[in-house]
């Protein structure tokens, strides 16, 4: 536990979304290890637009701040929610579909001296076969921006300073992939980050994800490619078109081609350049993106 005199302060974050089966034993294991650690904290349930019973659970929960969301808009969109409405500097996000455990609270704030983020290193987890082709592309492409060995990408459970996350809110989107975005926004923006290996139990009832979100994993890459780091894509390609078309030109000099070299090797030699000055483009775009604050 941190050496620091001054107490806790801790608002914990849970998104809600038809977790009927789960959220009255998920928010009582919460109050029962919160009550064991010296520290004031609040828990905010947000309800995001259940048709299930959720609802009607939470309103005979007390202890809770309970926030719903009229219509759904996301797991992303619900964190964001509980971050605007948190009174205290340190956010715990703890999922309500059962997956997490309450016992990794206290490991999870003895970094909080030294860290902007704590985050859940999942062992053993795996997920769905079907999305781990898009998981595997993911983490390869985070850790090529980043150039970072990231543990876990997307882990639900984290523990973030409020202010570094809202100053990035603008850039999160309201799905699942706000764990993603937000861990590549720490680590981009130079923030400590710590991972702490955490094992999860099975969630109950079955995952709202779906099949079509595969096409959103690939606009989440394309999106984070140029929100982070566009010039490691552009410069590449414009790299590789540069040797291509001086070394067709120098082929064509050779060969006496002169035709060749205006209507070919020329026209990729200006494409490269092109590439290259839209490449540094996008990096100012996207820096000025990153700097501005809600």
């Amino acid at each position: 536990m941190t050496t620091n005199s001054k107490k806790i302060k801790l608002s914990i974050i849970i998104p809600i979304f038809n977790e009927e089966g789960a959220i009255a034993q998920v928010i009582n294991g919460l109050i029962n290890e919160l009550g064991r650690l010296d520290l004031e904290y609040e828990l905010i349930a947000v309800n995001d637009g259940s048709t299930d019973g959720s609802k009607e659970i939470l309103e005979n929960i007390t202890g809770i701040r309970l926030i719903n969301h009229p219509y759904n808009k996301g797991y992303g969109a619900s964190l964001k929610t509980g971050a605007r409405n948190a009174k205290f500097d340190w956010l715990l996000f703890f999922d309500g579909d059962g997956q997490h455990k309450t016992e990794y609270i206290k490991e999870f704030l003895k970094y909080i001296e030294d860290y902007d983020a704590i985050i859940g290193w999942r062992q053993g987890y795996k997920g769905p076969a079907l999305r781990q082709p898009g998981k595997k592309l993911l983490h390869f492409i985070a850790n090529y921006l980043i150039e970072r060995k990231i543990l876990d990408l997307n882990c639900g459970l984290r523990l973030l300073k409020r202010k570094p996350f809202l100053q990035y809110e603008h850039l999160f989107p309201n799905g699942f992939s706000l764990s993603t975005t937000s861990t590549l926004a720490f680590l981009k923006e130079g923030l400590n980050v710590k991972y702490v290996p955490i094992t999860i139990n099975k969630r109950c009832g079955k995952s709202s994800v779906k099949i079509s979100d595969g096409l959103r994993t690939i606009m989440l890459i394309i999106r984070l490619i140029m929100l982070f780091s566009p010039l490691k894509i552009f410069v590449p390609i414009s790299f590789i078109g540069f040797l291509i078309s001086i070394s067709w030109i120098i082929y064509d000099l050779i060969s006496n081609n002169f035709q060749l070299i205006s209507k070919s090797s020329g026209f990729l030699f200006v494409a490269s350049l092109l590439i290259f000055l839209f490449g540094l483009l996008a990096d100012q775009v996207a820096a000025i993106r990153r700097e501005i604050k809600k």
